[in-house]
């Protein structure tokens, strides 16, 4: 049997995948959690074989519960499924990506290949990623356009952070030089469309 942990803030989603796949007769889903954090603390506390992530969570996103996880196999379902977002995706670990838009036996299939030690990556994501610009983002750079995109004003993202005030503004001046806009919030929209943050 194969145990998975769900995480979608939407619960009209997340119900939606925990009935379908608990129509599957080897996966059992160990438990089905609305944020990041819990999702976290759900895989730790259910040791699943697989933990299901929707990128775009509140408290810890897709990207950001999958690094938590680092030890364990995760798979992010999204429908923002975007080159970039896949790239920081690998980079933590994740082991499959897949938009919201696969049917319920394919995502199955997934899950099962993944549980094996297999990793999956949607065909047409990964052409797309090996033609996308790499991002010119500094990782920090990237930190405070996340947090501005959040709505956190640069005060709130210095304390985040633990970085001076004056820290944060240099890493947005550069931030929306880098991105050819003239303000942070333009700046923290354009990555987000490319998906660096």
């Amino acid at each position: 049997m194969i145990r998975i942990v769900i995480a979608d803030d939407e619960e009209l989603i997340r119900g939606a995948l925990v009935a379908l796949l608990g129509l599957e007769p080897d996966i059992e889903v160990v438990a089905d959690v609305a944020d990041g954090r819990s999702a976290v603390t759900a895989a730790l506390t259910h040791q699943p074989d697989v933990v299901l992530l929707d990128l775009e969570m509140p408290v810890l996103d897709g990207i950001e519960a999958a690094r938590a996880l680092s030890a364990m196999p995760t798979v992010i379902v999204t429908r923002h499924a975007r080159p970039g977002t896949l790239k920081r995706s690998l980079a933590v670990g994740v082991r499959g990506f897949v938009p919201k838009s696969t049917p319920a036996a394919r995502l199955a299939a997934i899950i099962r290949s993944v549980a094996a030690g297999e990793r999956y990556v949607d065909a047409g994501l990964a052409a797309a990623a090996l033609t996308e610009d790499e991002s010119p983002l500094t990782p920090r750079e990237a930190d405070v356009l996340r947090l501005t995109r959040d709505g956190l004003a640069t005060k709130q993202i210095a304390r985040a952070l633990a970085l001076a005030h004056g820290t944060v503004r240099n890493h947005l001046s550069s931030a929306i030089t880098k991105l050819h806009c003239d303000s942070r919030v333009s700046a923290a929209a354009v990555a987000a469309d490319r998906g660096w943050i």
